[in-house]
């Protein structure tokens, strides 16, 4: 059935690993009669997590689609994962969200994921709401939980929903827009009269409550002002309009497991949550970059963003949601990015892993459609002859980065195909061949991130792999000027082999060869000089202290010797080899490591343990920079080999606040003891592929 687009809500559940969300969307779905069993995260049997990975694992890897219909409106559930290492999810999710609904324990003190998408919904402007879980648990506190968060995000966070507490335990809640209490007993609920001894209570929250909608308009502020009280539709309006222009945050609250609260949920979200015509709309962006408002238009040209992929050996499967106009399938569609038409065959509407086919996808609703062949995540797809491209997802950056290599060798050409699946799914990690260490290397965003990669790799292209730490492109160079001989002589039966240079070695900027010649005489024939340059190009491919390549090396050929029927391009070549082994072990040769800008982004409490940790890493502090909402910018210089391990070790350091963007900014020489064992770690593994 297609819903118009007033009848539609797309909600983002968000918050911290282990908060609840699809514990809630299960909850969900049964209360609205959409499953008929609920589900458990621990059981591994939940329409949100069914990825093999996230049931082994007990945590959502992907952003899982659970629509519910409901009253005559279609709620489409985006429940995104709260662990760290599956950001780019998020990002999917919210760019087709209306609000985001963040998820929030019940116990303890607000958790930093819930922290952490409050202010991304902030700098996005996007509406939010909160739910706060588990009320049933031992040690629950509503209460206590909701004054906190009035202190973190301030004024604008209101309840509609308290519970009802009896001996301890939560039995029902109260709606405090409508005064109206309900109990819930096996997830049934029923309303009930309201406790006298919560009176005063809903009071004094439906007060704050009013006082907040009156900001919403002239006339509810002078009558908020005059002492009159608020009708139930004027209160649903102003919350309405509160949401969307985000002065008001509602909080609901209940347990996932006992239902308790959800269908007061459900209501809220029909009642209050703007729909795609009231929330953001879209953004076109034109050739140039210009950006313009795309509002959506339910009449309009069709044209929906594809903002999920889901790739497997067979193909992909496009998740996206129309902006204008309705997705009929059997129809045609342009590519805005690529310019190519495509076929749009069977249309679906995703629960979890369960397709349901339908034959239209209306403006501000979210579909599925396999087989595309020239569409990816972040492409806009257009009626013909009315294209326009929509704003494209941002992705975070990768922090953290592993050499992978197939566990059989005759895997490899199936990997880098598998590969390039994986990044139409997941187009945040990156994956590239080292050009300096001969490794590839894959990236992400943490080591969760890398290895769900890999297991996914095995179950869906059968490829094993391991990973281990890359190898650092050190480099090497000289220190002072030299002067060296190399001679080769060679004689076996009629022409022989016969080439001798005398070559000045010293160091230069060029990171490139700095070859020249100054032969007098004709010691050295000009023929031969190129040979010469190709001999010590080639021999800078693996310098003489530890085998990594050398640079800022210039080269003079000044003498030498040849032989009228022996001398040839080879023998000159290889005696400008010789000269190079001669001389750069005289010349002070160094070994010069990678050193990177580092810009690292924590909350002021962390600042001293840090500092320290870059000190333990060899990093120079430059700048401390503040960066609002109580966070600091320390900025610092670090040697690339000691951050390999960063992106684990900061989240540790800072419970998971520190964010930091690492580029490479230079070379420089190693310290002598570190130097060493570089040396020695290059010697044992030179020592060990020798023999293999």
């Amino acid at each position: 059935m297609a819903y118009s687009i007033d009848k539609l809500r797309n909600v983002c559940l968000l918050g911290h690993n282990g908060d609840g969300k699809t514990s809630l969307t299960e909850s969900i779905l049964f209360a609205t009669k959409t499953i008929d069993r609920l589900g458990k995260v621990p059981e591994g049997n939940t329409v949100s997590d069914f990825d093999p990975e996230e049931i082994k694992r007990g945590i959502s890897t992907s952003t899982a689609l659970a629509p519910v219909e409901y009253n005559g409106h279609k709620i489409n559930l985006l429940d995104a994962p709260g662990f760290f290492d599956f950001y780019g999810e998020v990002v999917e999710a919210l760019r087709v969200a209306d609000i985001g609904l963040i998820v929030v324990g019940s116990k303890g003190p607000i958790s930093v994921g819930a922290q952490k998408m409050w202010r991304v919904l902030q700098d996005q402007e996007i509406p939010a709401a909160f739910y706060v879980s588990r009320l049933d648990e031992e040690n629950a506190d509503f209460y206590k939980t909701y004054d906190q968060m009035k202190e973190l995000f301030g004024v604008a966070v209101c309840p509609l929903v308290i519970p009802i507490v009896e001996g301890g335990k939560p039995t029902g809640v109260v709606n405090i827009v409508t005064k109206k209490a309900y109990k819930t007993d096996a997830h049934k609920t029923t309303e009930i009269p309201l406790p006298a001894s919560m009176n005063d209570l809903v009071e004094e929250y439906r007060a704050q409550l009013s006082e907040n909608v009156a900001e919403t308009d002239d006339a509810l502020m002078e009558k908020f002002f005059g002492g009159e009280e608020f009708t139930v539709e004027e209160m649903i309006s102003g919350i309405k309009a509160g949401i969307v222009s985000r002065t008001i945050a509602p909080v609901f609250c209940g347990s996932a497991f006992t239902g308790l609260g959800t269908e007061a949920l459900i209501q809220g979200i029909i009642d209050y949550f703007p729909s795609p015509a009231a929330g953001r709309g879209d953004v076109a962006v034109s050739a140039e970059g210009e950006e313009t408002p795309y509002p959506i238009d339910p009449n309009g040209p069709a044209v929906a963003f594809v903002f999920k992929t889901v790739a497997d050996q067979y193909g992909r499967f496009s998740f996206f949601r129309v902006a204008s106009g309705t997705v009929t399938s059997d129809s045609s569609l342009v590519n805005a990015n690529t310019g190519t038409t495509e076929k749009i065959g069977r249309l679906y509407m995703v629960r979890g892993k369960k397709n349901i086919e339908v034959d239209e996808v209306p403006a501000g609703d979210i579909g599925a459609v396999a087989k595309l062949t020239d569409t990816r995540t972040n492409d806009t797809l257009c009626a013909p002859g009315k294209v326009v491209t929509l704003k494209k997802m941002a992705f975070p950056r990768t922090c953290y980065t592993q050499a992978i290599l197939p566990k059989n060798k005759a895997a490899e050409e199936k990997l880098a195909t598998a590969l390039a699946r994986l990044h139409d799914e997941d187009p945040v990690f990156e994956n590239q061949l080292n050009v300096e260490t001969h490794q590839q290397v894959i990236s992400g965003l943490g080591d969760i991130h890398l290895d769900v990669l890999c297991s996914r790799l095995k179950n869906k292209f059968g490829v094993e792999v391991e990973l281990t730490a890359p190898r650092v492109p050190y480099r090497e160079k000289i220190r002072k000027k030299v002067q060296a001989e190399g001679k080769h002589k060679k004689q076996t039966g009629g022409h022989g082999q016969y080439g001798h240079v005398k070559i000045e070695f010293e160091p230069t900027e060029s990171e490139e060869l700095v070859f020249e010649e100054r032969i007098f005489g004709g010691s050295v024939p000009k023929n031969f000089h190129p040979a010469v340059e190709k001999g010590l190009r080639e021999s800078m491919e693996k310098g003489v202290l530890a085998g990594y390549p050398v640079v800022n090396l210039k080269a003079v050929l000044f003498d030498g010797s040849y032989h009228e029927v022996d001398s040839n391009e080879l023998s000159f070549k290889l005696a400008a080899r010789l000269a190079f082994k001669n001389g750069l072990p005289q010349a002070n040769p160094v070994i010069l490591e990678p050193y990177g800008s580092l810009k690292v982004t924590i909350p002021d409490e962390y600042m001293g343990d840090v500092i320290g940790d870059l000190n333990k890493r060899r990093g120079r502090i430059m700048g401390m920079n503040p960066a609002g909402h109580g966070m600091q910018v320390v900025e610092a210089e670090v040697p690339m080999a000691e951050m390999h391990s960063y992106a684990i070790d900061l989240r540790s350091m800072t419970r998971g606040w520190g964010a930091f963007e690492l580029d490479f900014v230079r070379y420089e020489e190693t310290p002598p003891n570190i130097m060493q064992a570089i040396i020695e770690e290059a010697k044992a593994r030179m020592t060990e592929e020798e023999e293999e």
